[in-house]
């Protein structure tokens, strides 16, 4: 009855990684309903999109469009304005150094990991919209356990199947068997896919549907749009030819 104890351990594996994923599923669906009248800032719209890379270059641009900040196709950031408007720009500055000028990806980290920055998401999770730090891709992460926990049971089945047929157990009737476990895993993986696709890594579920109501179009003559669609898209979203050069540099050094 050597098959039992795979059949045992491919339940083992199966359930353990379902288990995971619902109760991830739970936590980031427990969100205050009260988030939902909350209006999103830039720098909010980013970090939920982007985390805090995406708020540093999110601010890098918006400096760049006011020529508060220059930013150039070699990949260097230099200050024309040193005065910065708030925490996040002060940020930035600082992280570019005394000198006025660094090259953008140092620029990036350092203002990532600064103090406004930190107290941007802490506000972002008291008020329900942003994953807390314990539990950021824990959902994601579920899901791939879920994946490998499918895999592990055909593997399992497919062991099963190659030992020496039991006389009092057909191999379909084994083989079926093996096919509940299998079926769990692809039946969480489905409902996963429907309640809490996209797996987003910043955003809960309350701040993905805020991020769902922003303007997503690019329009030179609308500064504002214009920044809400580079926070929630990212570079790629920036329309200047030269700050795109300068943030392709950086993504290739």
């Amino acid at each position: 009855m050597f098959w039992v104890l795979l059949l045992l351990l491919a339940w083992a594996v199966a359930g353990t990684a379902c288990t995971r994923l619902c109760l991830a599923a739970v936590r980031a669906a427990a969100v205050d309903e009260d988030s939902r009248d909350h209006d999103l800032t830039l720098y909010e719209a980013a970090f939920l999109s982007g985390g805090p890379e995406r708020v540093a270059d999110l601010t890098m641009v918006s400096m760049a469009r006011q020529r508060r900040l220059l930013l150039a196709h070699t990949g260097w950031a230099t200050v024309v304005d040193p005065r910065g408007r708030d925490d996040m720009e002060r940020s930035v500055i600082g992280a570019i150094g005394p000198e006025g000028q660094n090259r953008i990806e140092p620029v990036r980290a350092a203002a990532a990991s600064a103090d406004a920055v930190a107290g941007l998401a802490d506000r972002l999770v008291s008020a329900g919209l942003a994953v807390p730090a314990g539990a950021r891709t824990t959902v994601a992460a579920g899901v791939r356990q879920v994946q490998l926990a499918a895999v592990a049971v055909l593997a399992l089945g497919a062991i099963a199947l190659l030992v020496p047929a039991q006389p009092d157990m057909p191999r379909g009737l084994v083989a079926l068997w093996f096919a509940l476990p299998l079926a769990l895993t692809l039946s969480c993986l489905a409902v996963a896919r429907i309640e809490v696709h996209p797996y987003s890594r910043w955003a809960s579920p309350a701040g993905q549907r805020l991020l769902g109501t922003l303007p997503r179009r690019a329009g030179n003559s609308d500064d504002r749009t214009y920044l809400t669609t580079v926070a929630v898209r990212g570079i790629r979203a920036v329309g200047e030819p030269d700050v795109r050069a300068a943030f392709a540099h950086r993504e290739h050094t």
